[in-house]
């Protein structure tokens, strides 16, 4: 599908498509290894099935939009130029709620088809089996059979979470007692095993036990297992967040980049982007490529 759009005062020619060879589109995203580690996962053959990519190339740069399903539901993850995530967006925007994933640079693309409540601008931090540094005090890990401990533990602060005994157990998630109750536990967002790379994620304290090293400790038990599954494993983590920083940096993490994530509703109704994907479609000179003009 070919794309016509403009940028500044020049005209450049876009080529947009649906992408389904798995190895070409881990070549790319090599290039956004880190940024883009929640894309890189869904070209697992488990996830697969629940993903669609799409591709816009723009001259010599290659853009990539991936739309995915999970177990907790829908994400967006962006690669490349703000001009072809940009086009892509404009007539695959995915699904009506989402979580996205992208760069700072994305933040316009993303405002044009999503309303937010709030953009969490993030630092990427990474760290490898030659880097970590583990913490050796006591964590146990989360089965399914824990699930109703773990829904209670993240509800702490009023926010309700709806694991399934099947998150748990497909997950990796590891959780500190203390005073004979779960009080800390971290997770995994997604395991890109034929990438050998993993997100560490949902790290979380109860309140009254924070300040004591629990979600350190989780942490590092968490990226202990992955560690024995992939060669690199990234988490996200707010820059302000010193105490959080200072302990990943202690466990051999080090910023690789910034990252924004956001929960997200798209505003551009399935109606108009059908109708822009069929004018586009009629543009195009065989009725299989798009054509539009912007």
């Amino acid at each position: 599908m070919a794309l016509s759009i403009r940028l500044g005062e020049t005209r450049a020619t876009a080529e947009i498509a649906r992408v389904f060879d798995r190895e070409a589109l881990g070549d790319r995203l090599q290039t956004d290894r880190y940024s883009a580690a929640y894309a890189l996962a869904q070209l697992d053959e488990d996830a697969w099935p629940e993903a669609e990519f799409y591709s816009c190339v723009i001259g010599s740069s290659e853009s990539i939009v991936c739309h995915s399903r999970g177990g907790l539901g829908s994400a967006t993850t962006l690669a490349g130029s703000a001009e072809g995530v940009g086009a892509v967006l404009q007539l695959h925007p995915g699904n009506p709620n989402t979580f996205a994933i992208a760069t700072p640079d994305h933040v316009a693309a993303l405002e044009r088809v999503y309303s937010f409540r709030r953009i969490t601008r993030m630092m990427r931090m990474l760290v490898t089996r030659e880097s970590f540094q583990p913490n050796d005090l006591e964590a146990q890990p989360m089965l399914g059979a824990h699930v109703d401990l773990v829904n209670r533990l993240y509800n702490a602060e009023g926010d309700p979470t709806h694991y399934q005994r099947e998150h748990i157990a497909a997950g990796c998630y590891w959780g500190v007692v203390d005073e004979e109750r779960l009080v800390a536990v971290a997770g995994t967002h997604a395991i890109g095993r034929s990438h050998g790379i993993a997100i560490l994620g949902n790290v979380f304290t109860h309140p009254r036990f924070r300040g004591r090293g629990h979600a350190t400790t989780a942490t590092s038990a968490v990226t202990a297992a992955l560690l024995e599954q992939v060669d690199e494993v990234v988490l996200s983590v707010d820059p302000e967040n010193a105490p959080a920083v200072h302990a990943y940096r202690k466990l051999g993490y080090r910023h690789v980049g910034d990252i924004v994530e956001a929960s997200a509703t798209r505003h551009t109704s399935t109606l108009m982007t059908a109708m822009r994907r069929w004018a586009a479609r009629r543009r195009g000179p065989d009725g299989e490529r798009e054509v539009v003009n912007t």
